[in-house]
């Protein structure tokens, strides 16, 4: 369904993976991030789900080509990531969109694992974001400032998820209603960390099922 595109960040280019929704009319727009394996198939499925549900939906290249399966170099990948230059990325991956002549200028943001970090750090930072969505978010150097933060999050975590657990999920959602943001949280039982991706060991299908049923009704709420 979709392909590779180029957009301008970072005084240069990136790439990215568009799918495009198959509809007449200007669309809300969704940028996916990856997980810490790059952009993969899975991700790229993802982006494909939300451009059938009527979404121009773009999933950058974080890595700028590289990708892989293992984790001991995903985790490499991961930390070798510069996150100011991810978040430079982010931000030409959303005037892409915003400027784009089949959006509607509604842009949100999803992420997982890695991704649902840096979800969170681009709402926190670009004010274009209309709403977020965090798929238990893990972010190298911790948390986000979130004291600018205008996009309403939704939180998806499993309970067994030692990476995001519950505790620190539950800290997270306090700290955000604190500062008065609109803010959901939901941790899955017996969920573990990346539940929602159907290519790994932690799938859950009711959990991602739900997920997904969510995602979709928030970002019908804030987009549309």
């Amino acid at each position: 369904m979709g392909e590779m595109v180029k957009y301008s960040a970072n005084g240069g280019q990136s790439e990215g993976y568009l799918a495009v929704p198959d509809t007449l009319d200007r669309s809300p727009c969704i940028i996916v991030i990856q997980e810490w394996w790059g952009l993969v198939p899975h991700i790229k499925d993802v982006a494909d789900r939300f451009a059938r549900e009527g979404y121009l939906a773009l999933a950058p290249d974080l890595y700028h080509g590289r990708s892989t399966t293992e984790p001991d170099e995903a985790n490499k990948l991961m930390l070798d990531m510069k996150r100011d230059e991810a978040t430079r990325d982010l931000d030409g991956a959303v005037d892409y969109l915003r400027l784009n002549a089949m959006s509607s200028g509604k842009i949100g943001v999803v992420g997982f694992c890695l991704g649902g970090g840096l979800a969170l750090l681009a709402a926190c930072r670009n004010t274009h974001i209309a709403a977020c969505i965090d798929f238990y978010g893990v972010l190298p150097g911790g948390q986000p400032e979130c004291s600018k933060l205008e996009a309403p999050v939704l939180g998806l975590f499993g309970e067994r998820d030692a990476w995001m657990p519950p505790d620190a999920v539950q800290q997270l959602e306090r700290e955000l209603r604190e500062m008065g943001k609109t803010v959901e949280t939901v941790v899955y039982r017996d969920a573990g960390h990346a539940f929602f991706n159907d290519t790994g060991d932690s799938f859950d299908n009711d959990a991602a099922e739900d997920a997904w049923r969510r995602s979709l009704e928030w970002f019908g709420r804030y987009l549309r």
